[in-house]
């Protein structure tokens, strides 16, 4: 396993874009990018076809995928979803957005924090049973466009009541691009210390000239694991109008060299992945 952890995310790519990508177009994709030897793939998602309709297609796709050492991530937002995706041997992990802000949490899951807090337990159960972990993303964890009470010490406190479940790996989520490094230092320092055992890892939103100072912040505070998505395309299609893409791994993988904390790669898989992009995203 790479120092650090990335984590490739089609999916989240994919869920927002408007124009349908033929089921046979992302599998060829995705089975490319399962070449490329990233730690995750997080691939599709087990969501109301009415909400995402572009990933109503995650078991058709799946069954198409060509496993190798990279490991498989399906997004669930209630336990109906999770029930699905643990009958699947090939995912290892599913992915559950946990909004600090209310108001999102409702927009996202259609459930209050608490109702969502009593569907993580139930998640978790179930993950424990059939041998997959669960990734919480902390969502809207740099603050919120909605007005709801924000600070580091909000996200902390739901830290702390998710890790009392067992929960072992926390994504801190900037959803809608509000993350600098005023805020990310801090706050990943601050749970790091706190908890030297878990994963915390960054799922950063960001136009492309925020987002080198961005990943540099993370790493600087001791973050190890990041999301990212080649081109930097995607974004919450439940967070407002504009989406603020993801990271582009191409950036990221640049800041990394910088940091001489470069992962082996197949990079004719990695370039055959990125010249894709522009056929599969029209």
């Amino acid at each position: 396993m790479n120092a650090i952890q990335l984590i490739e995310c089609p999916r989240d790519a994919m869920q927002g874009w408007k124009n349908w990508i033929p089921t046979e177009k992302k599998i060829d994709y995705l089975n490319t990018l399962l070449q490329v030897g990233f730690d995750v793939l997080d691939f599709g998602s087990f969501v109301s076809a009415k909400a995402i309709p572009q990933l109503a297609d995650t078991k058709q796709v799946l069954a198409g995928l060509n496993m190798t050492s990279t490991k498989l991530l399906a997004i669930i937002a209630n336990t109906r979803g999770a029930e699905e995706a643990v009958q699947f041997d090939e995912i290892s992990y599913l992915g559950f957005p946990f909004s600090i802000s209310e108001t999102f949490q409702k927009l996202n899951t259609n459930s209050t924090i608490q109702e969502s807090l009593l569907r993580v337990e139930e998640i978790q159960n179930l993950c424990i049973r059939h041998g997959k972990k669960l990734v919480i993303y902390i969502s809207m964890g740099f603050g919120n466009p909605y007005g709801d009470l924000y600070n580091a010490e909000v996200a902390t406190s739901w830290v702390r009541q998710l890790h009392a479940l067992d929960i072992e790996i926390f994504a801190l989520s900037d959803t809608v691009g509000l993350s600098s490094p005023n805020n990310i230092t801090p706050l990943f320092t601050s749970l790091i210390s706190e908890y030297p055992r878990l994963q915390f890892g960054a799922h950063f939103h960001s136009t492309p000239d925020t987002a080198s100072e961005k990943i540099q912040a993370a790493l600087d505070a001791g973050c190890k694991r990041f999301d990212a998505a080649i081109g930097g395309i995607g974004g919450c299609p439940m967070a407002q109008d504009e989406l603020v893409g993801n990271l582009a791994t191409e950036r990221l993988l640049d800041v990394l060299t910088t940091n001489n904390l470069a992962p082996r790669f197949n990079v004719q898989a990695f370039d055959e992945a990125r010249a894709m992009v522009p056929s599969v995203f029209i």
